[in-house]
């Protein structure tokens, strides 16, 4: 599910009178698994695993973006890259030699290099660590409440979706009497032919019961209504289920898919049967996009 929350925070008296200011930042859109990534200050690969530690116990699933930006309060929040400087200097003045240019650098176009002005090293202290840690949660509890309330959308749309499966397989079950008449009269009808053309008994009895087993759609239907009220009972339960609801949507198109093609070739009022299967395959579907986003 999708989100995002921000945090900042302060910690005074790093090393002296140095105030360190941060901010936490999440975001997270949906994603199959769970895919974390960092954008961090260098040097700080020991806070980020514990971060990742932190952020795998409250997430399940999503693509999950951490930053984390720090600025050090003070003259000393920025430093001047010498060995850069000093390189460019040299190599300017050379060049200047070689061409016999009467020029000297300009400093503000030195300062503007890349690298030429560097943020000054963060200092690595326990107080900071357990700050943004501190922070790092409470942002998490904030993405996990905007998720949340987005769950509960969800929740609501896949019952309705449900309901619309429960409603058409509601509608098969009355059809179901039509497609019994229809196969009756096509097995009547291949039976004459056989008995007419003198064939075995044996022969007639297989074509009976193969046209028999292709008849009835009520195993399909039962199937189809249990995994309807599994899903809904796991909707009601906390904890992973994103991956159980979307396995029972499987199902479910598995029977729907078992269903038409028993109910194919028939005509009249058995073709009912095939527009309700084809609307549950419909709501299956729009029912598995929403649980791709439900951990």
């Amino acid at each position: 599910m999708t989100g995002f929350a921000q945090v900042k925070g302060q910690l005074a008296g790093v090393q002296g009178n140095t105030q360190v200011s941060f901010t936490v930042s999440l975001k997270s859109v949906n994603h199959r698994f769970l895919d974390l990534q960092f954008r961090m200050p260098a040097e700080s690969e020991s806070l980020e695993m514990k971060l990742r530690r932190l952020i795998k116990d409250r997430l399940a699933r999503g693509h999950v973006e951490f930053s984390l930006s720090m600025e050090r309060g003070g003259a000393e929040s920025v430093s001047l890259n010498r060995p850069l400087v000093a390189g460019y200097i040299q190599a300017f003045r050379a060049a200047a030699a070689e061409f016999s240019l009467a020029t000297e650098p300009d400093l503000n176009a030195v300062l503007r290099i890349p690298g030429a002005l560097d943020s000054a090293p963060l200092p690595a202290v326990p107080e900071l660590e357990a700050a943004v840690l501190h922070k790092a949660e409470e942002a998490l509890n904030r993405l996990n409440q905007m998720r949340d309330e987005e769950g509960r959308g969800i929740e609501r749309e896949l019952q309705h979706r449900m309901a619309h499966v429960s409603k058409a397989a509601e509608a098969l079950g009355q059809y179901r009497q039509t497609v019994l008449q229809n196969y009756l009269e096509r097995l009547k009808t291949r039976m004459q032919e056989l008995i007419g053309a003198q064939a075995e008994p044996e022969r007639v009895l297989q074509e009976a019961a193969l046209l028999v087993d292709r008849s009835d759609i009520q195993e399909e239907l039962v199937r189809l209504v249990n995994h309807v009220n599994h899903f809904l009972v796991l909707l009601d339960q906390s904890g992973e289920i994103g991956k159980k609801l979307d396995f029972l949507l499987q199902e479910m198109n598995r029977e729907a898919n078992t269903l038409l093609s028993k109910t194919s070739g028939l005509a009249g009022d058995a073709l009912k049967i095939t527009q309700a299967g084809l609307e549950i395959k419909t709501e299956i579907e729009k029912a598995r996009e929403q649980v791709q986003n439900i951990e």
